[in-house]
């Protein structure tokens, strides 16, 4: 499953490396592709281990808030 979220909280290169740590931290992510400029990220994983309210949590967790898709 492929998932963008829009996160307002992205303002540089260190949030990015902070969120995309969560492929190596949490089971069941395949990619994550963040972006400051367009404030966004696109997380692909498999929702047979990981939920997606899980995946909100943790991008919670380190301390950005989330917008999930229309």
């Amino acid at each position: 499953m492929k998932v963008t979220y829009h996160i307002p909280d992205i303002h540089c290169s260190n949030c990015v490396m902070h969120l995309e740590g969560l492929e190596d931290e949490l089971p069941g992510i395949t990619s994550v592709n963040a972006s400051y400029h367009r404030q966004e990220m696109i997380v692909e994983f498999n929702p047979e281990i990981i939920s997606e309210g899980q995946l909100i949590q943790a991008i919670n967790d380190k301390g950005y808030s989330v917008v999930p898709p229309a």
